[in-house]
């Protein structure tokens, strides 16, 4: 009877050789000038078509979408599109859906809690200035509907999460970009 050794080379080699396989069997199906297949998005966005929600792109469009958790941004002849990252509302009750517009925008956002986030959180202020605790962030773009908005955060925890009490919530510096960008007057889609 012949007794096998391993060596840890050899189990190094073996299994390095195994998890190769699968990307060298790719590529030999390919022809030598094909280009390989698209990765699946591994960010998981839903890609979003503008004129699937506007008519028009007018000033500039919006889509936020609440179910992958990202805003898609067109600007006025839609040569501009960029993608974003956010935070959503904590819940479907606090997720207000359909459109409405950019009607005022803000640097350094001052932040009063609404009667109903006080009352689910009984701790906090009643108002709080602008600076690194406040979670509207660095900057904020108010929408026609009272008490929602666009926001930064300092908190960067809440980005790609059910975290908010109805605003979409950035990156502080993703917001400070959008903010530059973004005319009062865009419309906005809430999916």
């Amino acid at each position: 009877m012949t007794k096998l050794t391993f060596s840890r080379r050899a189990t190094l080699l073996g299994l390095s050789a195994t998890l190769a396989a699968p990307s060298i069997a790719r590529a030999q199906l390919l022809a030598p000038d094909a280009v390989a297949p698209a990765r699946r998005n591994a960010s998981s966005f839903v890609t979003q078509d503008w004129r699937d929600h506007f008519e028009t792109l007018g000033k500039g469009v919006i889509v936020a979408d609440t179910f992958s958790r990202a805003l898609h941004y067109w600007n006025s002849d839609g040569s501009d599109y960029r993608v974003y990252p956010t935070s959503v509302p904590m819940t479907d009750e606090l997720t207000k859906r359909g459109y409405t517009e950019v009607v005022r925008k803000k640097v350094g956002p001052t932040w009063t809690p609404t009667k109903a986030m006080r009352e689910r959180d009984p701790t906090l202020p009643k108002f709080m200035e602008a600076g690194d605790d406040n979670p509207l962030g660095s900057h904020a773009m108010y929408l026609s509907w009272p008490a929602y908005l666009i926001h930064g955060t300092h908190d960067t925890r809440k980005i790609g999460r059910r975290s908010s009490s109805g605003c979409i919530g950035l990156y502080n510096e993703k917001i400070a970009e959008l903010f530059e960008i973004t005319p009062i007057g865009t419309q906005v889609r809430v999916l």
